[in-house]
């Protein structure tokens, strides 16, 4: 009788310390681990989606940082844009830190490395790169994307030049990046009745443009039939592929540069192509919404500069995850996967929808035309005039996860 008491007794211990153990854990912190590069290449773009997801939470929980009466840890975590290390990072995330899900990282091909990992841990991953076939051909169904893809980026670019007759070339950068955005313009500005006339691809780190670009000059110079011809330049980094590009003075053949917006201190780059023009994600003077004015004041206030071209994309990441949450009513996985799916919210660039079939956020782009305002320090005195909202209507992105 004895023993059978010390058991019972054992069974109610284990019982109530395990039902301790999951109350503390529904009402310890949300921990969202951010999977990014504070340090290597893309350090400004990593800075800038960090700053985006603190101001995001603090917007979408009214300065509290709580969402279901739970406080919002986010754990910054260094992949320094190393494959390796990024692994291990998601890795412990998802075992040892146990986080309801990780947001990051922002190379392409790093994202599609790990988000295997987010479907072994089944946990879920809202990578920041751009590839199409992030949810693509590569997708599972833990990958909710905020970010824009490289078919928004290409269809927005092919409506803001495109048309019927318009000829192309793509000058991108070598990795799954410069590949998705040429696949994919090709696509749309074929979709336009325009045409594609070559893709020239260069190594990540190139710093010398004069060989590429002599080949993509010819290439268009050779092109016949053409109502307007464009090189247009998929890159990121630091590099100046628009200063090489200009100083082969493609423009007495008739060819015009462009490409898509950047991030704040590489729109500098653009002055050697005053009246370009092309489709943007973001530039914080292109949208007017309630929201936008908010991030923008509250920007101004808090880092003396404007927000920058990533800083919306993680103010909007930070939007999602608290809608999200708040819809599911949960943190747990698959609850939170349908909250995710369908989910919509009004972000700095204005409606965002999450489509439930392949989880991509679906978002309104810019046709933009580089002007100069000596007032715009921070970009060089380089600014960006809305020429018109590309509605997210009129870009009618592939499903391709089948």
């Amino acid at each position: 009788m004895k023993l059978s008491r010390l058991l019972a007794a054992a069974a109610m211990a284990a019982s109530l310390f395990a039902a301790g153990h999951a109350s503390a854990a529904a009402n310890g912190p949300i921990k969202i681990a951010h999977i990014y590069m504070k340090t290597g290449l893309l350090a400004p773009y990593g800075q800038q989606l960090q700053r985006g997801l603190e101001l995001g939470f603090d917007y979408a929980t009214h300065g509290t940082d709580k969402v279901l009466g739970r406080k919002i840890e986010i754990l910054q975590m260094d992949d320094q844009g190393k494959a390796g290390l990024t692994r291990a990072l998601f890795q412990q995330a998802y075992g040892d830190d146990k986080v309801t899900m990780a947001v990051g990282p922002i190379f392409s091909g790093l994202a599609l490395a790990v988000a295997p990992i987010a479907a072994q841990y089944k946990k879920i991953i809202m990578p920041e790169g751009v590839a199409d076939s992030i949810t693509g051909k590569s997708y599972n169904r833990y990958v909710v994307r905020i970010a824009r893809n490289s078919s928004q980026d290409a269809i927005a670019q092919a409506i803001a030049i495109g048309g019927k007759n318009t000829c192309a070339a793509t000058l991108a950068q070598d990795y799954a990046f410069g590949h998705d955005g040429a696949d994919a313009f090709k696509t749309a500005l074929t979709k336009l009745g325009g045409r594609l006339v070559m893709e020239e691809f260069l190594p990540v780190k190139t710093t010398d443009f004069t060989a590429g670009g002599e080949r993509v000059i010819n290439a268009l110079k050779a092109a016949s039939g053409c109502s307007g011809k464009y090189i247009f330049v998929i890159w990121a980094g630091t590099a100046n592929p628009f200063g090489g590009l200009a100083a082969l003075n493609p423009q007495k053949d008739g060819i015009h540069i462009t490409s898509g917006g950047n991030i704040l201190p590489a729109l500098a780059l653009y002055k050697p192509v005053v009246g370009m023009q092309g489709g943007a994600y973001y530039y914080y003077k292109l949208p007017h919404n309630r929201v936008n004015d908010w991030l923008v004041k509250e920007h101004f206030k808090r880092y003396h500069a404007p927000p920058d071209f990533f800083t919306c994309q993680g103010f909007a990441e930070a939007q999602a995850i608290v809608a999200a949450i708040k819809r599911a009513h949960s943190t747990d996985t698959d609850k939170l996967i349908k909250g995710f799916e369908g989910l919509r919210f009004n972000s700095p660039k204005g409606p965002i929808y999450i489509r439930p079939q392949d989880h991509q956020a679906m978002q309104d782009m810019y046709h933009f035309k580089v002007a100069l305002d000596p007032k715009q320090t921070w970009s060089g005195g380089v600014t960006l005039d809305l020429v018109s909202v590309i509605k997210a209507s009129q870009m009618h992105v592939p499903i391709e996860n089948k």
